[in-house]
């Protein structure tokens, strides 16, 4: 995937997992989250299935950074305990 599509979907993905995790953290801490987490989740399923699924801009790659998104934001939970304001 290109570097400005890596932001791209960092962006919408950071976004999403923001919502998802009903997040605390400003926007911004997000989308560098989502940027992580895009990563992070394709490393992973690099690692675990033998395959790598980040090869566009398509919903597959969509649902692994999204994967990622939200695992990255949980270990960062975990670090700093921040929680939702809820």
């Amino acid at each position: 995937m290109g570097f400005l599509l890596w932001l791209l979907m960092g962006l919408i993905v950071g976004s999403l997992a923001g919502f998802l995790m009903k997040s605390s953290y400003p926007w911004y801490v997000d989308i560098l989250l989502g940027i992580v987490g895009s990563a992070v989740g394709g490393w992973l399923t690099s690692i675990f299935l033998g395959v790598d699924l980040t090869t566009g801009f398509n919903l597959t790659t969509l649902i692994v950074s999204l994967l990622g998104a939200v695992l990255v934001i949980g270990i960062a939970r975990m670090f700093t305990g921040r929680r939702s304001p809820v």
